[in-house]
């Protein structure tokens, strides 16, 4: 009768929202596949009057109405609908309380549960409160007594008027709190007495300061700790510019204490350097050369440490600077950050000795912060500052005329005003002198709006611009980028050039043309196969050698999008042979890694996750050999995936570049083994 009753129901709901439509809904077949109750349970709770009337509500998923047995004799049960509940008042003593779930279609489940009636005290009560190990914010609320029917829990953060919550022994209750602070947590006892039992806990909800410290949260404590004169602050940014545009920054002032005065901050938990072991730090620093020494250490031992100091580049202005901790002993627990500016020095408290600094994380790769040759403009770590003369104007920006020759997305950008002198150009400023050891020649790419102009280059001491050295050379292409070469194999080599100046249509007047260059490079006049691998050239031989089912092949980009439309790239199929299967390229001369050890690729994926493997060998003897393996996280898109190659052994050759696509897997040559590769270049 039941199942009849709740049948009626539906059919009734079911007419009454179909109004006056005429149609007939009579399949009841639902009814005979619906899932039984789960998950049954009942809530006690007793007056505290000493009458044992205790309050049953039962609980659970899928049930439709349920069947409560009081456990004391009472034969019939009280038939509660879902959501509704029962009534009944027992003697002291302890009772099993039976319940019976019905679903839709008259399925039963059954569950029993315990319940205590008792007049007296309860006692004994042990409660635990616990931080939820997931959520720092988050507290687990247990507990247990003897003569207890139920509890009740106030978490403490609803003011005076907080309705608590109940449970009962062996459950568990949750409850996240909206701010950090010290919160005081109340578990009361209830029996079927007056007389209860309660208990109170002290729970602290902190947010733990971890890495990446941007400054920003409004729940972490970011307290610093401040020694022999150093004072952190953390203020809105004053100089929200640039580099850093965020809303708060740390201010340290160096006062007179000592010459290692600074201050510390201790992380929640120890600093991860298993993958990343460069610190980078953002610095607004009122001089040049300031010394900025960021140091880590042991939370109880402090001769546990590592530390790497390095010096600001450029004055009133945020820079991002880099420490390379590759060296650290990955043994040791780090919690400390020590910060010290100017170590050495005795600071004076004025705004010469008073920094800003902010967003202290972790990277993977050292920025190139020396502008030398190569000069690409790629560089976002360089700081490529032109001066210009003669009403001439350059700067750094993206290229607007990529072509096959040319498919970078910086270059350099000269501006000839209108009624500038004829001689009129820009000069770079490079952090060492030209190495002309072993190269006699500079090659640049240039476009000009039109053919026949001089373009000029001209190279000058940076103590006495009276030693220089110029060359012209004659583009011979409009509207295209084309590569000139300039020879200075007769200049005075006992001199040192480290001032590069370009003067473009030498010998006229400006006209407001633009004139645009790029890839600044030592060459031998000759192209050589070296890196960075471009594969643009049209005179170099990229001869890759296939081995194991690797097949590597030259062609036109079929994806140029993103952020790699150069004309040329490289694909490579891997077909059925070995789970090895690539290609290698020998180089002309070995890899430099004695100052660049990040290796870079551009890569299209046809699946994210494909394992890709870069690798260097020695010319003759591929037992000497380094390699990194990343993955791809994109697919069907060109993305830069990076290589570190930190724990590179400097003293051996390398002069092969070697790739292997999902090592350790078979190809079969279809689309889902083809991949396209590009740019492999050193950071």
């Amino acid at each position: 009768m039941n199942l009849l009753k709740y049948i009626a129901v539906i059919a009734l709901a079911m007419t009454v929202a179909l109004g006056c439509k005429k149609e007939v809904y009579d399949d009841t077949s639902f009814v005979k596949t619906a899932a039984a109750a789960d998950k049954l349970s009942a809530m006690f709770d007793i007056t505290q009057d000493n009458t044992g009337l205790v309050t049953i509500t039962p609980n659970g998923e899928g049930g439709v109405y349920y069947e409560v047995y009081y456990g004391d004799g009472t034969t019939a049960p009280a038939k509660v609908d879902a959501g509704g509940n029962t009534k009944h008042t027992y003697k002291e003593g302890e009772y099993t309380v039976k319940l019976v779930a019905y679903n839709i279609a008259g399925q039963k489940t059954e569950a029993t549960q315990k319940l205590t009636v008792s007049f007296k005290a309860p006692q004994n009560l042990e409660a635990t409160v616990t931080i939820d190990p997931t959520n720092n914010f988050k507290v687990n609320v247990s507990a247990k007594a003897l003569y207890e029917t139920l509890f009740k829990v106030y978490f403490g953060d609803g003011g005076t008027n907080e309705i608590p919550v109940s449970f009962l022994e062996g459950e568990t209750v949750s409850h996240t709190y909206a701010a950090v602070g010290t919160y005081t947590v109340k578990i009361v006892a209830l029996s079927g007495g007056a007389a209860t039992s309660q208990i109170t806990k002290t729970v602290t909800i902190v947010d733990p300061v971890l890495l990446p410290l941007t400054f920003e949260s409004t729940t972490q404590n970011y307290v610093w700790n401040n020694f022999d004169g150093g004072a952190v602050t953390l203020i809105n940014n004053p100089q929200a510019n640039g580099l850093n545009t965020s809303t708060k920054v740390a201010k340290m002032v160096k006062s007179a204490g000592q010459v290692w005065g600074g201050s510390w901050i201790g992380l929640g938990g120890p600093i991860d350097f298993s993958a990343n072991k460069v610190f980078r730090m953002k610095v607004f620093s009122p001089r040049v050369g300031a010394k900025v020494l960021l140091k880590v250490e042991n939370a109880t031992d402090a001769s546990k440490s590592y530390e790497k100091e390095v010096a600001t580049t450029v004055a009133n202005e945020w820079e991002d600077l880099a420490f390379d901790y590759s060296g650290v002993n990955t043994a040791n627990a780090y919690h400390h950050i020590v910060l010290i500016f100017d170590l050495g020095t005795m600071g004076d408290g004025s705004a010469n000795f008073t920094f800003l600094f902010d967003d202290i994380r972790l990277s993977n790769s050292m920025p190139n912060t020396q502008l030398k040759m190569p000069i690409t403009f790629e560089e976002t770590a360089v700081k490529y500052t032109f001066t210009d003369f003669g009403n001439a104007a350059s700067s750094v920006v993206s290229n607007p005329h990529i072509d096959a020759n040319n498919g970078s997305a910086k270059v350099g950008r000269t501006l000839k005003n209108n009624g500038a002198e004829v001689w009129a150009g820009s000069f770079l400023e490079l952090s060492n002198p030209i190495d002309f050891s072993s190269m006699k020649k500079i090659k640049m790419k240039v476009w000009a709006p039109k053919s026949g102009i001089t373009v000029k280059m001209k190279l000058e001491n940076l103590a006495d611009a009276s030693k220089n050295f110029e060359v012209d050379a004659i583009n011979t292409k409009a509207n295209a980028w084309e590569d000139l070469t300039y020879d200075f194999s007769g200049a005075n080599f006992a001199n040192t050039y480290q001032r590069l100046v370009v003067f473009f249509d030498f010998g006229n007047s400006g006209t407001g043309a633009e004139y645009f260059f790029d890839d600044i490079q030592m060459t031998s006049g000759a192209e050589v196969l070296q890196l960075p691998l471009t594969f643009e050239s049209t005179t170099l031989n990229y001869a890759f050698t296939d081995f194991d089912g690797g097949s590597t092949s030259l062609i036109t980009n079929p994806q140029s999008s993103g952020i790699n439309t150069s004309g040329k790239v490289v694909k490579m199929v891997k077909n059925a042979g070995q789970t090895w299967g690539g290609s290698y390229i020998a180089l002309a001369a070995p890899i430099d890694f004695s100052s660049k050890k990040i290796m870079k690729m551009k890569v299209f994926s046809p699946r994210v996750g494909a394992k890709v493997l870069l690798k260097v060998e020695n010319l003759t003897d591929g037992g000497i050999s380094y390699e990194k393996e990343v993955s791809t996280t994109k697919a069907n898109a060109w993305e830069e995936l990076t290589f570190d190659y930190s724990a590179i052994n400097t003293a051996k050759s390398y002069q092969k570049v070697v790739i292997i696509f999902d090592n350790g897997t078979a190809g079969d040559g279809s689309a889902n083994f083809t991949f396209l590769f590009d740019d492999i270049s050193q950071n």
